[in-house]
């Protein structure tokens, strides 16, 4: 049973930070900010790239009904091509944090990498939602919302396969874009190898 911490400060209302999506070539990158009470616990509640899409969607509801507060930002890929991806997760979070509905005091932000944001003091934890409960949930919900997304928008482009690589450059994905091309949900700034030419062809 995971044994993640639920809070770095007891006396502060800290909110915890994460993203979804920075590696996929399409598809927007989504974040979110919980305030998560000081006692709560949830045996399913891990680093959202370990648990089963099942315990995700489990626990997304819980996480919403339980929070103190809980905001979810996505960050166009449009965006993404203007500012670079480090930069559009780091304002997703930050927006995340605007739209909470209670002030946190402190973020715990998930990774190593973070901009100062209102005032409001933070630390980088790398691996941070495998450690802290309010990164971990933050996981959670962009995780979740952005895959919910990615299989929307997978019926307008099913040739693509979004509805089971979520944009992330899987074989079938490239291929596709051999095939038919970018889409405008594109990230037009991303070269994975596969799709640069060759010296010779």
């Amino acid at each position: 049973m995971i044994a993640l911490k639920t809070y770095l400060h007891e006396d502060l209302l800290e909110a915890g930070c994460d993203e979804a999506g920075r590696g996929p070539l399409a598809g927007p990158v989504y974040a979110a900010a919980v305030i998560l009470p000081k006692d709560f616990h949830h045996p399913l509640l891990n680093d959202s790239k370990q648990m089963s899409r099942k315990a995700r969607e489990t626990l997304r509801p819980i996480i919403e009904k339980e929070a103190v507060a809980w905001a979810v930002e996505a960050v166009s890929a449009e965006e993404i091509d203007e500012i670079n991806i480090l930069a559009a997760s780091i304002a997703g979070m930050q927006r995340a944090v605007a739209r909470l509905k209670v002030r946190p005091q402190f973020l715990l932000v998930d990774g190593n990498r973070f901009k100062p944001y209102d005032g409001i003091p933070y630390k980088t934890v790398v691996h941070g939602d495998a450690i802290y409960a309010p990164i971990a949930a933050a996981s959670v919900l962009a995780k979740t919302y952005r895959d919910e997304f990615m299989e929307k928008l997978a019926k307008d482009y099913p040739q693509y396969g979004w509805d089971r690589n979520m944009g992330y450059p899987t074989k079938e994905h490239i291929e596709a874009i051999r095939q038919y091309g970018y889409t405008p949900w594109h990230r037009r700034s991303f070269h994975p190898k596969e799709l640069e030419p060759t010296l010779f062809g």
